[in-house]
């Protein structure tokens, strides 16, 4: 029988739609398991990344399934984005057309994977019907004080006259036109992420299921740090200059401020002063600049002094106040008190501007001279230069300084993040617009639930220029309040996207619902996600978001549950000549010549058995050909012995049926324990190879005497361990020896402990640590006995004839290896 891999996926695929193979409701009577690959961006082409991803949460979904578990697999898109508004300026067609067509073509792209997805719960963000929740959540945000509105700088390109994403912007020019992109104050909105920063910081106690790397990226990102804030007076100026310091043991030798250029009390500091020219084109010139580039340890330290003085509150010096390019505004208060002796970054800024270096801890080293640092010294140390503190522990007069600070009711010790409120404005068309109307009367008023959603308007012109194509439509644009009827106007910037995503995977468990955002008993039911699964690229952001957002909705009573995702598999790239696939390369390699040329489970097979999931995986061609050639030899020897096999009580008659038996259901228990256990889909794979070849080489040795009911139980069994791998084939010969219903139905195996448990073994003889025999043995032999057998062997004795035995080393069960000389 030939295997016609077109023709038989193509089969299965339209059965297993036809039949709402993958469809789930909730059943009390099973145990739930929420199986979910972070869904796409429909950008009309799967890719290898792709075919990884989904075949990974694939096996899992299916393995479960297999398990007894009720699964939930959806799938949808994430569909809001540039991309889209970018090929409507560019082709002069509506972003919906645009992105309805791509998300057409990769649904047929995803069916064609085999995937078991519940099609019945797709969910797409850029559709009226999620999106009025996405906006219905906003106003819950809005209403409770987690959403606001302040002024912000953006990136602007003064030709394109439009406001630019930060990915948009390289080298400090536009992608566009490479014009030099500044920054322009808008009024912005954002949600309050930072009320929510130490639960989310705490909280990481409950993702045992995380991988470290990710907790530790979002506990960085999050930025948690103790120690003082505190007053600076300045000379002639009627307002202190508040700071915040993770270092109070160095206050004395604090010597000069640095502010961010964007500092409010920068402009005043310097009006009317010489140097009130030179900071305009200073911070024109650092808008060029993202703050990753500011605060880079690579970026040259550059500064300007503005010609005031602050005063040191514990020793009275006069301090210069300097504006520099690697204080940012809105990381702690935007100001710094610089002590160089024990800082990095302020001994490289006081180098070069000749500014004083005062050490206020010592070394205890008599190698450092304190007095005369080449760097800066930032270890532990005793105080030194700080009056009624000197000869203390720097850690021990920390805490004494903080309380001398509050004392004298100039500062006090402080929690400070890192974590900045999260910006969720975007001045573009294609996104979910947000629910606000701005009234001269009432202020900022939300739209009320029955007027929901407010709907992306079709008048609009996508010139790529302007702040927001939404502004170019007076029928959107123009309205009345809610709350008193007067005429008023609708915000016109839309939201990030990724406020889509934060909440989607709610949404999937009652997707038709168009009375509320969701039904609670039934996300109840569904949550939390027990396996995640996604690229490590989005550690911080798309998953600290959903975190966020799932812990407002849990204190609003509107979710279930505060943690969204119990499980966390970040899976690795694919990779092709040792870099990430990308056309500019020329190394991408297309899934659909792949499957044209090997079939579906060919190239699931092979993502899978490549490397682990959280690896890299480095892309082989001649190991997919072998891929293919395993799944054909699977086919053969099931369509050889689908006549000899049978049902019946299994009797062992030889010690190569008793190893077949062993092989077996040990390769169940190692297949079962690498997929439940470790997601170690590649030694799972490597297992059932082992069988196919084990079964081959009794099958050739015993030809006509058969034990058809063994066999019988080791063709069931590794078609049910490979289906949730290679599904279609699998269903396919299952069908083809009498297996009633679809084998993705049917349980997953278990293995016989007793089977497990061998008479005989197979040991190896070495000499010298080469391997030079093979014997099989009595399970119970001793150590002696077994030395003995060895060095009696035959072959061994011709071998070691002539040579002194040095030692012999035994290792039970596994080897003898005798050392000569």
């Amino acid at each position: 029988m030939e295997y016609n891999f077109s023709e038989i996926e193509k089969k299965w695929q339209n059965k297993w739609n036809d039949d709402k193979a993958f469809k789930v409701t909730e059943d009390s009577e099973k145990e739930k398991y929420y199986c979910l690959e972070m869904f796409p961006y429909p950008s009309g082409k799967l890719h290898m990344g792709h075919v990884r991803n989904y075949s990974i949460g694939d096996v899992i979904a299916r393995y479960k399934s297999m398990k007894g578990f009720n699964v939930l697999h959806p799938i949808g898109w994430d569909s809001f984005g540039l991309p889209a508004e970018n090929a409507a300026i560019a082709h002069q067609i509506h972003p919906d057309i645009w992105t309805t067509a791509n998300i057409d073509e990769m649904k047929v792209q995803l069916k064609t994977l085999g995937i078991s997805y519940d099609w019945d719960r797709e969910v797409a963000t850029c559709k009226e019907d999620y999106y009025k929740w996405t906006q219905w959540l906003f106003t819950k945000f809005f209403e409770n004080g987690l959403a606001y509105k302040k002024k912000s700088p953006v990136n602007w390109c003064p030709s394109c006259e439009t406001v630019l994403a930060n990915e948009q912007v390289v080298g400090g020019v536009c992608e566009r036109c490479d014009s030099a992109v500044v920054k322009k104050n808008l009024s912005q909105w954002y949600l309050k992420i930072t009320d929510y920063a130490e639960r989310l910081l705490q909280d990481m106690d409950k993702l045992d299921g995380w991988p470290d790397k990710v907790k530790l990226m979002q506990k960085n990102w999050i930025g948690k740090s103790i120690g003082a804030e505190l007053d600076f007076e300045i000379e002639n100026f009627d307002k202190s200059l508040k700071v915040f310091t993770t270092r109070p043991d160095t206050i004395y030798g604090a010597t000069y401020m640095v502010l961010a250029p964007e500092h409010p009390y920068a402009k005043e500091l310097v009006k009317g002063l010489a140097v009130e020219k030179s900071l305009d084109e200073f911070v024109l010139k650092l808008q060029h600049l993202s703050e990753i580039e500011r605060t880079s340890t690579e970026v040259e330290k550059e500064g300007l002094f503005l010609e005031r003085y602050a005063i040191n509150p514990l020793n009275g010096s006069k301090m210069p106040i300097y504006v520099a390019n690697y204080v940012l505004t809105d990381y702690g208060t935007g100001a710094i008190m610089a002590v160089p002796a024990h800082d990095e970054r302020d001994f490289e800024f006081a180098k070069k501007y000749n500014l004083e270096i005062v050490p206020v801890i010592d070394s205890n080293d008599d190698n450092i001279d304190i007095n005369n640092l080449e760097k800066a010294f930032i270890s532990e140390g005793s105080m030194i230069n700080s009056g009624e503190f000197n000869g203390m522990a720097n850690k021990e007069a920390s805490e004494k300084i903080i309380e001398k600070l509050s004392n004298q009711k100039i500062g006090k010790k402080t929690i400070n993040y890192r974590l900045r409120d999260w910006l969720v404005s975007r001045q573009r068309y294609w996104g979910a617009p947000i629910p606000i109307v701005t009234c001269p009367k009432c202020g900022e008023v939300a739209i009320k639930e029955e007027n929901l959603p407010v709907l992306l308007p079709k008048d609009v012109e996508f010139t790529g220029k302007g702040e927001s194509p939404l502004k170019t439509s007076d029928t959107f644009k123009y309205t009345a309040c809610p709350k008193c009827g007067g005429k008023a106007e609708r915000e016109t910037d839309t939201m990030d996207t990724f406020v889509d995503s934060s909440w989607y995977f709610l949404r999937y468990t009652d997707p038709k619902n168009d009375k509320e955002v969701f039904d609670f008993k039934k996300a109840e039911y569904w949550m939390d996600v027990d396996q995640y699964i996604g690229g490590v690229e989005h550690a911080i952001l798309h998953l600290l978001y959903a975190r966020f957002f799932t812990k407002v909705m849990y204190d609003l009573k509107i979710a279930p549950v505060d943690e969204p995702f119990k499980n966390l598999l970040t899976q690795g790239m694919v990779l092709k000549d040792g870099s990430k696939m990308s056309k500019s390369k020329g190394n991408v390699v297309s899934p659909n010549k792949i499957i044209e040329k090997y079939g579906t489970d060919t190239a699931r097979l092979f993502v899978l058995f490549a490397a682990p999931p959280e690896r890299d995986l480095e892309w082989n061609d001649d190991a997919v050909e072998g891929t293919f050639k395993f799944i054909n030899r699977v086919w053969r020897l099931v369509d050889e012995l689908k006549d000899t096999i049978k049902e019946g009580e299994l009797k062992i008659n030889s010690k190569e049926e008793k190893h077949l038996n062993y092989s077996l259901n040990k390769s169940i228990q190692k297949i079962t324990f690498d997929i439940e256990e470790r997601f170690n889909f590649n030694t799972a794979i490597s297992s059932v190879m082992e069988l196919i070849n084990e079964t081959y080489k009794y099958k050739e040795k015993f030809k006509e005497n058969l034990n058809a009911e063994l066999l019988n139980n080791i063709v069931k069994d590794v078609l049910l361990v490979l289906a949730p791998f290679a599904p279609h084939f699998t269903e396919e010969l299952w069908s083809q020896i009498g297996g009633s219903g679809s084998i993705h139905k049917e349980s997953w195996p278990t293995f016989d402990e007793s089977a497990l448990v061998l008479d005989e073994k197979e040991i190896v003889i070495q000499i010298n640590g080469k391997v030079k025999e093979k014997m099989v043995v009595s399970s119970s032999i001793t150590k002696d006995e077994l030395e003995k057998m060895a060095l009696e062997s035959e072959k061994i004795t011709i071998l070691i004839e002539s040579k002194k035995i040095i030692k012999v080393i035994v290792v039970p069960g596994k080897l003898v290896n005798i050392v000569v000389k």
